[in-house]
C-alpha cells in the first residue's frame, strides 16, 4: 500500500471511530492550505513543511462539546528544500516512515476564548510516541471558506526525533515550532460572540 493509500484508509479509520457528523459537508481544501515546521541546528533557523496532510472536521462554534478534528499527516512527504537532508528525513534515526508512515492528532475538546480565537486539546502521535497537546487558534471566515491558523510548540525528544548523536540539542534545539494554516469549506460563520471566553470539553 502506497503512501496516499494509506494516508486516505487512516483517515477514514479516525473519520468513522469519530463519528464525524458533519464531515461529509466541512472538507480540508489542500491547495489553500499549509503545514510547516522550524527547527534549529546551532541556533539557525531550518524551514520545513509537508507536503501531504488530511483533516477531518466536525466543527460548530454553538456546540463546542461535539465539536472533533482528525488531523493526519504523511510523514514521509516531509521536505526542508534539501534535496540531501531531505533523504535523511525518512531515516529511523529521524522520522522512521518505514515503521512509523503518518503522524496524527485527535481533538478532545474545544476552548473559546472569544472574538474568533480558540484553544483546541487532543492527542499528538508522532513516531509511535503519544503526547497530550494544546494548540491557540484563530478562525476567520471570507465567506467561502474557513482560515484556521495556529502554531504548536513540541519537544522532538518527546517523540524520539533524532536519536543517538542527534539527541544533543547543542546540535538540533529540542523545541520545534510547527504552524499550520487549514482551509476549510462547509463551516458556518459563528453568530455574534460575547468576547467571554468558554470552556467545553
Amino acid at each position: 500500500m502506497n503512501n496516499t493509500r494509506r494516508l486516505v484508509t487512516l483517515s477514514t479509520a479516525l473519520l468513522v471511530s469519530l463519528a464525524l457528523p458533519c464531515a461529509a459537508q466541512q472538507k480540508l481544501l489542500p491547495a489553500q492550505s499549509a503545514l510547516t515546521f522550524t527547527a534549529k541546528q546551532m541556533g539557525v533557523p531550518i524551514n520545513g513543511r509537508f507536503k501531504k496532510f488530511d483533516a477531518q472536521v466536525s466543527f460548530d462554534a454553538a456546540k463546542l462539546a461535539s465539536s472533533k478534528v482528525a488531523f493526519i499527516v504523511d510523514m514521509g512527504s516531509a521536505s526542508i528544500g534539501i534535496p540531501e537532508m531531505d533523504i535523511e528525513l525518512p531515516k529511523a534515526i529521524w522520522f522512521n516512515v518505514a515503521k512509523f508512515p503518518q503522524a496524527s492528532f485527535v481533538s478532545s475538546s474545544f476552548k473559546s476564548l472569544g472574538s474568533g480565537h480558540y484553544e483546541v486539546s487532543g492527542l499528538l502521535s508522532i513516531k509511535g510516541q503519544a503526547q497530550h497537546v494544546t494548540a491557540p487558534l484563530t478562525m476567520t471566515h471570507d465567506g467561502t471558506s474557513t482560515v484556521v491558523n495556529g502554531v504548536l510548540l513540541i519537544k522532538r525528544l518527546v517523540f524520539k526525533i533524532g536519536d543517538g548523536d542527534w539527541a544533543d540539542t547543542s546540535m538540533i534545539a529540542n523545541d520545534v515550532q510547527v504552524t499550520f494554516k487549514l482551509s476549510l469549506s462547509g463551516i458556518d460563520k459563528p453568530k455574534a460572540e460575547s468576547g467571554q471566553p468558554e470552556s467545553i470539553h
